[in-house]
């Protein structure tokens, strides 16, 4: 299937938009979780920088091109329902606005924790 295809065939939100999880692709770290249109995906896989839609400014940004923290792209993959997309990136410098590596550090909940029945 060509990309132009997996592009229509991706399910976007009532927005218009589809989720994309952003992943280091050589450790498999989670790094942030960004908004994509379909022309935010087009250029994300046409021009190998990661580029969202940022819904609080209602334009185009592309990671790094103020912080200098980019993102590029080595692969991507939309999800069983084509309604959420994986991109493994090499990451520069931090991923998250903060400044962190990722937008999960240090924010981790107390869970409950189960081992899976024996079997």
């Amino acid at each position: 299937m060509t990309n132009e295809r997996r592009f229509d065939a991706a399910v976007y939100n009532s927005d218009g938009l589809l989720p994309a999880v952003i992943q280091q692709w050589d450790t498999l770290e989670v790094l942030m979780l960004g908004w994509m249109d379909k022309e935010a995906l087009r250029r994300t896989i046409t021009e190998g920088r990661v580029t969202f839609w940022s819904r609080s400014r209602q334009e185009y940004w592309r990671k790094g091109d103020t912080s200098g923290h980019a993102q590029y792209v080595r692969a991507a993959a939309l999800d069983c329902d084509n309604d959420t997309l994986l991109v493994q990136v090499d990451q520069v410098g931090g991923a998250c606005h903060t400044g962190t590596h990722t937008c999960f550090d240090g924010r981790d909940l107390d869970v409950v924790t189960m081992d899976r029945p024996a079997q």
